[in-house]
């Protein structure tokens, strides 16, 4: 029995063109053949196409989605060892992870000694907003700064504001690295002024927040600028020893225990092994030969 072939149609597929149904486009001819040999009715097989479109737009959303969120490689849900973490910590990292905070414009501050997980733990959660269909900038401040301040003197920070207001959350890595001058100050509280009450930032800190006027310098400004990020926020302390430090021992003690065997497989005498019989054979003359020469 020969398959049945479905013609395609010009002017059909100029309408799913016109109206950018490009699952549609792509399937429906194959789809049709697969209907009539299977018996399906109309519904079934618009429900198909429907089905197929719907799915092939959000992937290609979120494909679009992780390219401007800019997370880091490799540091995402399924590489984060909560194991390592306290069971209050790994409670509300995995309650985090569900995105629900972003529905409240929640903050989330992860607040910690260098080398403790922080930024991972952000990309993370990062990651699992984006494949929530949510758009992600994950970003350091020390860059996110300098966009600003570009912005500022070519007199268009409104501008650049709005567009950093498309973003759902900003995941804003490592603020405690930066110490800001007034002009720098200015940019970041602006933004944090902007997205309070209305959007999400997660930020990354080896400062705790009595610390924090070693990055905005005035009082009044860091309490001010503390009160925005605190208002609504989820508070994640990051205690312990640092992973990078703990992983950097590893390599070390690994590298001296090779050093260790290889010192240890050249100084061992070699040992001695008894003769062949091959051996004796070869032996034996020579020692005859040199008997009768005596």
């Amino acid at each position: 029995m020969s398959a049945l072939v479905i013609a395609r149609d010009e002017t059909l597929e100029l309408r799913l063109k016109a109206l950018r149904l490009g699952s549609f486009l792509a399937h429906y001819a194959v789809l049709a053949e697969r209907a009539a040999v299977e018996g399906w009715t109309h519904v079934p097989y618009l429900g198909e196409l429907v089905t197929l479109e719907a799915t092939e737009r959000t992937d290609r959303r979120i494909a679009r989605l992780l390219h401007d969120a800019k997370l880091p490689r490799d540091k995402s849900a399924a590489t984060l060892d909560l194991n390592r973490y306290a069971a209050p910590l790994r409670g509300q990292i995995k309650q985090l992870l569900r995105g629900e905070f972003v529905a409240g414009a929640t903050n989330i501050c992860l607040i910690g000694r260098p080398g403790t997980g922080k930024s991972h733990v952000m990309a993370a959660l990062a990651r699992a907003l984006v494949e929530r269909g949510y758009p992600v900038l994950f970003t350091s401040v020390a860059s996110l700064v300098e966009r600003l301040l570009e912005a500022k003197r070519n007199l268009r920070l409104t501008r650049e504001l709005k567009r950093l207001d498309n973003f759902e959350c900003l995941a804003l890595d490592d603020i405690g690295y930066v110490q800001h001058d007034r002009a720098e100050m200015e940019v970041l509280f602006a933004l944090l002024a902007e997205r309070y009450e209305r959007k999400s930032v997660m930020i990354t800190s080896n400062l705790v927040f009595s610390k924090w006027d070693q990055i905005f310098k005035d009082p009044m400004t860091t309490a001010a600028a503390i009160d925005r990020v605190v208002h609504h926020a989820v508070v994640l302390e990051f205690t312990g020893p640092s992973r990078r430090a703990e992983m950097a021992e590893q390599r070390m003690a690994h590298s001296t225990d090779i050093t260790t065997r290889d010192q240890a497989t050249q100084t061992k005498a070699p040992e001695l092994l008894p003769p062949s019989a091959a051996d004796l054979v070869t032996v034996r003359p020579l020692m005859k030969a040199q008997n009768r020469k005596k």
